[in-house]
């Protein structure tokens, strides 16, 4: 194990207990950001490391869960907390995550891929499946709401939010059960992908990796909860929008994936940079919105999940895009530009809407 595999998460830590004794302050604020990304590549490492131990599908299944988890419980927290206005902050997070994973992060890695091999392969089975489910998760979700009359506005009632996260769960319990058991070949590395492996690393290194990599996570959330606050300052004094805050939260907590995820494409494994990102989304989806939705329901909470007409477009565009992009199962970077030009309009106006 490298040195900086373990020592960010000391610094981390340090630097949080620092803040929560004497408070932020810019010197305070700076550190933080910097042990932010050094732990977020210290958790990229050990990913790789239990990736590298269990193998394809359930390698890129680990991160998926764990990522998605520590979002879920940043922003059940803030929701709880009751900080300013929370009640669309899954929603744009949620939606965040989507526009993040699909264009900016699937679009690097099919650009990066395709400089460096000209022409990847996949499974098209295994995307098609991922998009198969999606699609409709994220129709249901943050669509609906905005055509049910039960309600006023772009929310759900509690039975609708109640089965809206049920169907969520259902859903992603069911393509979890086609990855992992009844279809698992649809997401194993193509033959002769990538060049040849090491060795997969001991039970003991893959434990103790197990185990920094959730304790990197937490920091990770941890750094990015003190960071809030001032990234509200900073949106709030610039004039851009709210819903700016759920992308940098987003952004932040997928960092270690992206990073994952483009490693791999770049090494011409474009099946597992595959499983990285679409299992990302569907894990913070699937297991976001049944989380907030009990909150909202047992807190009495008001949760906005609808859409705007903008968002809608956006996404419905990212979703045809995505469904060409893996019609043949080769990728060149031709699709991961397209992909990232929706990214940048996606984070343009969001700014400037």
């Amino acid at each position: 194990m490298p040195w900086w595999g373990w020592t960010w998460q000391v610094l981390a830590l340090v630097i949080i207990s620092v803040h929560t004794i004497l408070g932020p302050g810019f010197l305070i604020t700076a550190a933080e950001g910097l042990a932010l990304v050094g732990t977020v590549f210290a958790a990229v490492y050990h990913a790789e490391v239990v990736a590298h131990r269990v193998g394809e599908p359930f390698g890129s299944l680990v991160l998926a869960v764990a990522v998605t988890v520590i979002e879920v419980a940043l922003i059940v927290s803030m929701m709880i907390a009751g900080r300013a206005d929370t009640t669309g902050l899954a929603r744009d997070t949620v939606f965040a995550a989507v526009m993040i994973v699909c264009n900016g992060i699937v679009g690097l890695c099919l650009l990066a891929g395709g400089l460096r091999h000209h022409e990847q392969v996949f499974h098209l089975q295994g995307a098609q499946a991922a998009l198969s489910v999606l699609i409709p998760l994220t129709t249901l979700t943050m669509v609906f709401p905005n055509v049910t009359s039960t309600t006023i506005g772009p929310t759900f009632s509690s039975s609708q939010l109640a089965f809206a996260a049920i169907i969520s769960l259902i859903l992603y319990g069911s393509f979890l059960f086609v990855q992992t058991v009844r279809h698992r070949d649809y997401f194993l590395p193509e033959e002769g992908e990538g060049e040849a492996h090491a060795l997969p690393p001991s039970n003991q290194a893959a434990l103790i990796s197990s185990v920094l990599l959730l304790v990197s996570l937490v920091l990770v959330v941890g750094l990015a909860k003190m960071l809030t606050p001032t990234l509200e300052r900073v949106i709030a004094t610039v004039g851009a929008p709210r819903s700016v805050v759920g992308i940098v939260i987003a952004g932040l907590v997928l960092m270690p994936e992206g990073l994952a995820s483009y490693r791999a494409a770049n090494a011409n494994r474009l099946q597992t940079s595959m499983n990285l990102a679409l299992g990302s989304v569907l894990a913070t989806i699937g297991l976001t919105i049944p989380a907030v939705a009990g909150v909202s329901i047992l807190l009495n909470e008001p949760l906005t999940l609808g859409l705007s007409a903008k968002e809608e477009l956006l996404l419905a565009l990212t979703l045809i895009v995505s469904l060409l992009t893996i019609g043949t199962g080769r990728t060149t970077v031709l699709q991961g530009i397209v992909h990232l030009i929706i990214f940048a309009v996606f984070l343009f106006l969001s700014v400037v809407p």
